[in-house]
């Protein structure tokens, strides 16, 4: 019997993870995460990781298995679900879900092989950007690798640190090394369905609103508190997730809570914006969309 591999992406908020629970349950499949921030630990609240009831309901894999300190990138992603294809059984229905595009496209296209950065030119690297500032490091790109800085903002360090790591660690650009051909996950082939969740932008709007007041609810503000406790640098990804900062500002003593909500929710619609235009453009052929409210019917045999 043939593994059944659905894919489910969509922007945050759009009911994409209760659809694919349905689906799990129904077929007796296992959801695996393609969604950046739920990997990370103790970020349950805030990235809105699926709560222990539903992921009792169906096997759940690669949520909330990474340490807050890790900068987690698509290609240790790739190697994580490579190991769970390995560990599952070969006919067990599969069910991709999230709101990671790159993800998704590592799964289908493929990923560029990269070089492993060693530990010490991260870590000096990242020390660099704290104490120089990102259009520092920028400067110094320019000088090595002067197409991969003119394609990068002055002032994004993250990605400046990353062509930068790249070029130390291997001697190649970024380009180079994305350049080469990149054999992808699955195949465009293994994929049984393809599904773009895809509310109009009024109900993503609202539900965007009404799920930030129950993070609240559900304690946010303290899981934030417990978060900053670990002393984490602040350009780790775990610490840019949406509510983290504005929260911080709460516990700071310089934003008061209703503000914070305020800025945070109107932070949850633009990245929901920008999800939704990728998920459109980016894709590629084959997606089928559905407003995150219908069930999904059976899989053809």
């Amino acid at each position: 019997m043939e593994r059944t591999i659905t894919l489910i992406a969509g922007p945050t908020a759009s009911g994409k993870s209760a659809l694919a629970l349905d689906l799990a349950v129904r077929r007796g499949g296992h959801i695996v995460n393609a969604d950046s921030m739920q990997v990370y630990d103790g970020l349950r609240i805030l990235t809105a990781r699926p709560d222990a009831d539903e992921m009792a309901m169906a096997p759940h894999h690669l949520y909330g298995h990474v340490p807050p300190a890790v900068a987690y990138s698509t290609g240790a992603w790739v190697r994580d679900v490579l190991a769970l294809l390995e560990r599952l059984p070969a006919d067990a229905p599969l069910i991709f879900v999230g709101g990671t595009g790159l993800y998704f496209r590592a799964l289908t296209e493929g990923l560029s092989p990269m070089p492993d950065v060693p530990d010490a030119i991260r870590s000096d690297l990242r020390a660099r950007l704290a104490a120089e500032g990102a259009p520092a490091l920028h400067a110094d790109l320019a000088m090595r690798d002067s197409e991969g800085a003119a394609a990068l903002d002055p002032g994004d360090g993250q990605r400046i640190v990353r062509a930068l790591e790249v070029l130390e660690a291997s001697g190649r650009t970024l380009a180079a090394w994305q350049a080469q051909a990149a054999e992808p996950v699955l195949g465009a082939d293994a994929v049984t369905e393809r599904w773009r969740v895809m509310p109009d932008r009024a109900s993503l709007y609202a539900r965007i609103e009404a799920r930030f007041d129950a993070m609240i609810a559900a304690g946010a503000l303290d899981e934030v508190r417990r978060l900053r406790a670990l002393g984490l640098a602040s350009d780790l990804p775990a610490m840019k997730a949406i509510g983290v900062r504005e929260l911080g500002a709460v516990l700071d003593g310089t934003m008061d809570e209703d503000a914070a909500i305020a800025r945070a929710k109107t932070a949850t619609r633009q990245y929901a914006k920008r999800q939704m235009t990728w998920f459109r453009n980016q894709l590629g052929e084959g997606w089928q969309t559905v407003d995150g409210m219908a069930r999904i019917a059976p899989a053809t045999p």
